[in-house]
């Protein structure tokens, strides 16, 4: 699974990793990405969705079906 979330888009930042004596190296800082079944009422079936923890408080907070329509819009599929 990509770490990148199906709603918000947010995917992986990267920066270094800095040591005790300062040296640099690369490092990777994920999203916390969850993997989530939701019921999808207006097409009667179950929808799984790999969201960011800030995406399933927006889908919490507008609803399932603002939240698929979002995703369609920006060409995800679902």
């Amino acid at each position: 699974m990509s770490a990148h979330c199906q709603l918000t888009g947010r995917r992986p930042g990267f920066g270094h990793r800095i040591s005790h004596s300062h040296r640099r190296s690369k490092r990777r800082f994920d999203p916390n990405i969850q993997t989530k079944r939701y019921w999808l009422p207006s097409e009667g079936r179950h929808v799984r969705l790999a969201l960011s923890a800030k995406g399933i408080k927006t889908v919490d907070t507008i609803g399932i079906e603002a939240a698929v329509a979002r995703i369609r819009a920006r060409g995800g599929k679902v």
